[in-house]
């Protein structure tokens, strides 16, 4: 099904200061972070290279429905939490699969954990037949992509794609890939007061290590290992909390453009990564990303830096949809929406691969300075700047940051 190399992943401390920064720095009107250097965006190259999950395929979505309580007593004889709920509990999820009691031994590493979760889960697995097994293993995929890849705040498990796992012979036709970075730039829109993300938080954490390694948040622990995520563990500050959110608003001030990783992946093996090879064809494109009802746009143009091209002045974006939107947690009561209508256009991007970000522009100018205008008063986060109501000191400080790296270039 192509989730074999996300479940071999290893477990990432997370570094919650770092989540919160960039929550900071995220415009939710292009889906992309603002530094002085300019935008930045995780892209669908990011997520298979760093997951490992699929980024090509059908898309993740379908009809939602006021109430899932047939589909999940009969595909995984549960009862839901209330009558018109998209929710299951975790706990009976694993107790059902035989992991509920397992707890950390002592002087027992995650791996062996794992492994021991594994076996005991296997063994479990190892009895059943026919429609039980079928049975187990949707419980199994369910606490994987409601808990994992669509991650929710707390125990409860989401199961907006269960109708997608009745036929499990196509689980593997779909771009889950694609739907974690939708579902993570959904959750990043949340108030910055708002601790954590409920999405895939570490994808954004190895991001930022690959991106931006002189921040020093991420040390890299077995190289050459892929799918990226499996290089990297959190670099642990001692530090206060405090302390640590004031370093680190100041270093993402003033890291110069040249220490910026723009293309961190060439020279990639990429022979020995078979999921990378068929996400190819998504790479570099302006496209839609589906999960139901949350449909949002990935904005490759705005970092044409990535693809080895210089950046254009492109018309920045501004938060406009065609539909409305549903609840965003998707709790509660909700009306049956057969999204595949709903967002016909966007899904029709999504079958045509969107559309290829090309630059004619020589050198990276003229989209530097439309930049420091436009967001010269949003990028600067850091503790050490002078009273700036208007933004007037910060748009003439990032004119002039954006001259002196045209001058490093050259």
């Amino acid at each position: 099904m192509g989730f074999g190399p996300f479940l071999r992943l290893e477990e990432l401390t997370p570094d919650v200061v770092l989540i919160q920064a960039l929550k900071e720095r995220l415009d939710p009107e292009c889906h992309a972070f603002l530094f002085p250097w300019g935008h930045m965006v995780p892209t669908l190259e990011d997520v298979v290279r760093i997951t490992g999950l699929r980024v090509d395929g059908q898309a993740v979505t379908g009809t939602t429905y006021r109430s899932y309580q047939e589909p999940v007593e009969r595909l995984l004889d549960f009862e839901v939490r209330g009558e018109r709920s998209s929710l299951v509990g975790r706990t009976a999820l694993q107790a059902s699969l035989g992991v509920a009691n397992a707890r950390h031994r002592t002087e027992e590493g995650q791996a062996e954990y794992l492994a021991r979760l594994i076996e005991d889960a296997r063994a479990v697995l190892a009895e059943e037949e026919g429609e039980a097994a079928d049975r187990d293993l949707r419980r199994f995929l369910i606490l994987v992509i409601g808990k994992l890849i669509l991650g929710t705040r707390g125990d409860p498990v989401g199961c907006r794609c269960l109708p997608l796992l009745e036929d499990l012979s196509s689980v593997g036709n779909y771009a889950w890939g694609a739907t974690l970075l939708a579902h993570l730039f959904d959750s990043m829109g949340t108030s910055s007061r708002e601790t954590g993300v409920a999405g895939f938080f570490p994808l954004l954490q190895v991001w930022v290590y690959c991106r931006l390694p002189s921040l020093g948040r991420g040390v890299a622990r077995r190289r050459g290992a892929v799918p990226l995520l499996q290089r990297w563990r959190f670099c642990r500050d001692q530090r206060s909390l405090r302390r640590q959110v004031t370093l680190i608003r100041d270093s993402l001030d003033t890291i110069p453009f040249g220490h910026v990783q723009w293309t961190p992946y060439i020279g990639e093996n990429d022979a020995t990564q078979p999921w990378v090879e068929r996400g190819r064809p998504y790479f570099g494109r302006d496209i839609w990303l589906h999960c139901f009802n949350t449909v949002v746009p990935l904005h490759r143009r705005l970092v044409a830096r990535t693809l080895g091209l210089h950046q254009a002045v492109v018309e920045f974006s501004t938060r406009q949809r065609a539909w409305e939107r549903p609840d965003q947690s998707f709790r509660g009561i909700q009306q049956v929406t057969d999204w595949t209508v709903r967002v016909q256009e966007q899904l029709d991007d999504w079958e045509r691969r969107g559309k290829e970000v090309v630059s004619e522009a020589t050198s990276d100018e003229d989209y530097n300075w439309a930049y420091a205008r436009r967001y010269g008063a949003q990028v600067y986060r850091g503790t050490r700047r002078p009273l700036d109501p208007e933004g007037r000191i910060a748009s003439l400080e990032g004119v002039l940051h954006s001259t002196i790296q045209q001058r490093d270039d050259l």
